[in-house]
Order: structure tokens, then sequence, then C-alpha cells
């Protein structure tokens, strides 16, 4: 497969996140802070709810970039997380290339409903593994 190959993989896709997702992920990552976990905690917060781990959006995000470009490695990662990702509510992932950049694919994910931008961010693609 040539990088050029690359160029048709751009796309979007939707998830719903659960309470299950977050809950898991704190067990697994061992971040088991209330604001994601704990509903009743959360609910005293100005989110009002239990919000997503970056980081689980981020692990999202890694699978469906595997998906797209298969056997690529990820050089570089930049994220920014500028609004919350709560449960129950869908999420856009949308990946494009930058066209001023080769190898670079930009990155967002928003919540459908209202479309605020739950992760925005860049993955460099290295050389294909």
């Amino acid at each position: 497969m040539t990088h050029a190959d690359d160029a048709h993989r751009s796309g979007s896709c939707t998830w719903i996140p659960r309470q299950a997702d977050f809950d898991a992920f704190a067990r697994l990552s061992g971040d088991d802070n209330p604001i994601h976990v704990d509903p009743e905690f959360s609910a005293r917060t100005r989110f009002g709810r239990t919000v997503s781990h970056g980081m689980l959006l981020y692990a999202r995000v890694f699978a469906r970039l595997q998906a797209l470009y298969p056997g690529r490695a990820h050089a570089v990662q930049t994220l920014m997380f500028p609004n919350p990702a709560y449960a129950d509510e869908e999420l856009t992932f949308s990946f494009s290339e930058n066209p001023q950049q080769p190898d670079q694919i930009l990155i967002e994910v928003a919540r459908s409903a209202d479309g605020a931008v739950t992760l925005s961010g860049t993955c460099d693609l290295g050389e294909s593994r």
C-alpha cells in the first residue's frame, strides 16, 4: 500500500458512549475520578452529570485510525478536549487529511446534538510497520 492510497480513507462515524464504558475505562486505566464514575457526585458539578475520560475518546479515535490506515504508525498526536462528552449522547467522529501537510490526519469528535467539539487534534502518520 502506498501513502497515496490513504486519501480515500477519510470519513466519519458515530458512537454513543455509555456509563458502563466510563466505568470499564476507569477500571482499566485506574482513573476513577468521581467526575467520570459517580453520577451523584457529578450531578453537583458544573457538568451536572458524568463526563467521559478524554483518553477513552482517544482510544476510540485510535481504533478508527487503525482501521482507516492499517499498518501505518502513529508518529505524533496532538489533542485538546474543549468540551465534555456525556454518557448516552451520540458523538460524531470525523477524520480528514490535512491538505497543507501530507500524512497528517485532522481529527474532530463532536456531540451530535449540538455540535460542541469534545476532542480536536491531529495525527501524523508514520511509515508502514
